[in-house]
Order: structure tokens, then sequence, then C-alpha cells
């Protein structure tokens, strides 16, 4: 019942937590769940969408993978009317990675759009994004949360959306990767060298 609240016995301080046994068991348990995908089912999405896709998808794919698989980190905004397959291409990308048994964040700005990603959730519930995010605003983790650990694993972030969610947003999660990603010499660049 915890796990799926998203809670853990941390959150309820008169209950006595087992230390280590959990994180012995399975590791970070954001990150074990990021991994839980069935590796044949994922090449199998995969192969089944990139045969399908078009000369200019394969170029955006083939762009963003490049930057992704040599950890230079970018910014990638791919926009079109409904229907030219936006959604499309997050799921081939998300598909590439947890192939090869990788991590792929699939976050969007509204619930709606989130059920729609693969493993999708909303970035204020991803993120830990306060409400309203401000000028200064941070995200509520910490450098040895569990959910940091996830983002300095995680291989690219898909934010569907985006231009629904305010700049703050974006600043907030750039200040706090900038902190979880202290210790990587790529700290400096923009959203610290993640995709």
């Amino acid at each position: 019942m915890l796990q799926l609240n998203h809670r853990t016995l941390h959150d309820f301080k008169p209950i006595p937590y087992p230390n280590d046994y959990v994180i012995q068991q399975l590791g970070n348990r954001l990150i074990y769940d990021e991994r839980q995908y069935n590796i044949q089912d994922m090449k199998a999405e995969f192969d089944n969408l990139f045969k399908s896709l078009t000369d200019e998808q394969r170029k955006i794919y083939d762009q963003i993978m490049d930057a992704v698989n040599k950890q230079q980190g970018g910014v990638f905004f791919l926009h079109g009317y409904g229907g030219t397959g936006k959604t499309y291409m997050w799921r081939t990308l998300a598909s590439a990675l947890r192939s090869k048994h990788e991590i792929c964040l699939t976050v969007a700005t509204s619930g709606i759009a989130s059920l729609l990603l693969p493993g999708g959730r909303t970035a204020h519930s991803k993120f830990k994004l306060p409400v309203p995010c401000l000028e200064n605003s941070t995200c509520k983790i910490n450098f040895n949360d569990p959910s940091a650990g996830l983002l300095r694993e995680a291989k690219l972030i898909i934010w569907d959306e985006a231009p629904m969610a305010d700049k703050y947003c974006f600043e907030t999660l750039d200040r706090t990767l900038k902190d979880v990603m202290s210790n990587y010499s790529n700290s400096e660049t923009i959203f610290r060298g993640k995709s």
C-alpha cells in the first residue's frame, strides 16, 4: 500500500524503519521500478516503432540519441500540430533506451497527457516541483534522496506539453539538477548534461 501511494515508512515517524534492508535487497526503489520493463517487449516495441519512422522523424531520433549516447546533454524542442507523431517519437525514444535497460523519464505538464506516455507521470509529481514554482524555487529533492539517484541515472527526460509549463518549472529543475549532479564534470551545462 505504501508503494502504491509513493510513500515509505520514513513518512510515519513512530513506525520503526528496517535499516538498509530494502536498499540491500533492491537498491534504490525508484531506479529498480524504472528498470522493470520487459527488455524483450521493449525491443519488439522499438523495432516496430523504428521501422515506421519517416525520414524527418528518423533525423530527429538520430540527433537526440546521438546527444544521449555521447552524454552531451541538450534541449530539443519538438513541436507540431496534433496527429503529427510527437507521442510516436516519445514512445520510440523511450523504448530504445528501455530496451537497453537504461532509464528514460517520461513526464507531461498535465495529468491527461502523462497517461499517453509509457510510464508517464506529471512533471510536478516526478520532479517534486513546488506549487507554485517561483523565481528561486528548487525541487523537494535532497542530494541523497532516491529521487536524486534516479535523476543521476536517467539518460533522457521527455517532457510532453512543455510550453504549458511556466518557465520557473524548468529553472527549478535545472537548479535541482545542478545540486544533485554537482559531483559530475558536466554539472555546469544546462540541465547538467541531461538531454
